[in-house]
């Protein structure tokens, strides 16, 4: 027998969507998230802008969804802290972060919902964030923006983690992440200047830092990305965000340890190298990898706050005012 959605119970779930120019993609994936096995109680979708006729979609096939039209592209990064703020200010316990690409199952929710519950303890209550397994359209394990697993966590997180079926992580994507409210107002929004890349390790690191993460593999989503493939696949122009972004983070982000900026950095390094090597145009990563040098070590991202107030949206007080650095 089918099942049908089940009704809505516990902490209040609000799903955020960032999207731009994936009206298709958008359909399928808010679609999904209607059929799932536990609904979420809200669900926002952040149209960036797009040109493709996505807002008018929303609007006539998901006219419960809270639609926000930014007047400009502000990436994922600026989506996804719009929509966070947006979210915040309705008092939500949870936020599901979903990129417009991604296709959850039906159990999806279900199954981070029921994980975060058997691994709450006494001591820290529940995990602070859990990332679903995301496959590729073959099934595949996707490795793009594959979850980070925790170095030396304690045997006590691991046997807590096991219980719930999960294992502990120390940063993960937005492709498919339950985070807690209570945390992100606490360390605040994705730094919106990120603009693209990075601006997810920079976010979970941040707010992981000093608390518990998990991966859910019973909660599966699909990512459809047209290839499959990980984060060294050759970028282009592109690989500038990657470079200043990585900069920007391991230079003033409080979300990595000394210790652990230094582990980051060398596979960040390793992984730049497999770029170099893969890539059919070397020189447009050469002038990418430059500019993106500069501007990491001479300029800082703005206030997520300021970059919001742009295109209209208000931050929710102690939410918003994070720009990465360390105090």
């Amino acid at each position: 027998m089918k099942r049908g959605p089940k009704t809505r119970g516990g902490p209040s779930v609000t799903a955020v969507v960032v999207t731009y120019n994936r009206r298709d993609l958008l359909d399928e994936s808010l679609t999904a998230l209607g059929a799932q096995t536990r609904v979420p109680d809200r669900i926002i979708v952040v149209d960036n802008a797009s040109a493709d006729g996505t807002a008018a979609m929303v609007a006539e096939r998901f006219p419960d969804v809270d639609l926000l039209v930014l007047s400009r592209n502000i990436g994922g990064a600026g989506g996804f802290s719009a929509g966070m703020a947006r979210a915040l200010g309705s008092g939500t316990a949870l936020l599901w972060l979903l990129d417009d690409d991604t296709v959850p199952e039906p159990g999806a929710l279900e199954a981070l919902l029921s994980a975060r519950e058997k691994a709450a303890t006494g001591e820290d209550g529940p995990p602070a964030l859990l990332a679903s397994r995301v496959v590729w359209t073959d099934g595949r394990d996707h490795p793009m923006n594959t979850p980070r697993p925790k170095p030396r966590a304690t045997v006590a997180e691991a046997r807590i983690a096991r219980a719930a079926g999960c294992v502990p992580i120390r940063s993960a994507s937005f492709v498919s992440v339950l985070v807690d409210a209570a945390a992100v107002r606490e360390r605040g929004l994705p730094v919106a200047d990120y603009f693209l890349w990075n601006d997810d390790f920079e976010f979970t690191t941040r707010l992981l830092r000093g608390r518990r993460g998990l991966l859910c593999p019973a909660s599966i989503v699909v990512h459809k990305t047209k290839e499959f493939g990980g984060a060294d696949a050759d970028p282009g122009d592109r690989f500038f965000y990657e470079v200043r972004n990585k900069i920007w983070l391991f230079t003033g982000s409080p979300g990595l340890a000394p210790p652990e900026r230094a582990l980051y950095a060398g596979s960040t390094v390793r992984r730049w190298a497999r770029t170099f090597a893969g890539s059919s145009d070397r020189a447009v990563l050469r002038r990418a990898l430059v500019r993106g040098v500069k501007d990491g070590l001479f300029t800082r991202p703005r206030p997520t706050a300021a970059v919001l107030r742009e295109t209209g949206v208000t931050s929710p007080s102690g939410s918003g005012g994070s720009d990465g650095r360390d105090d």
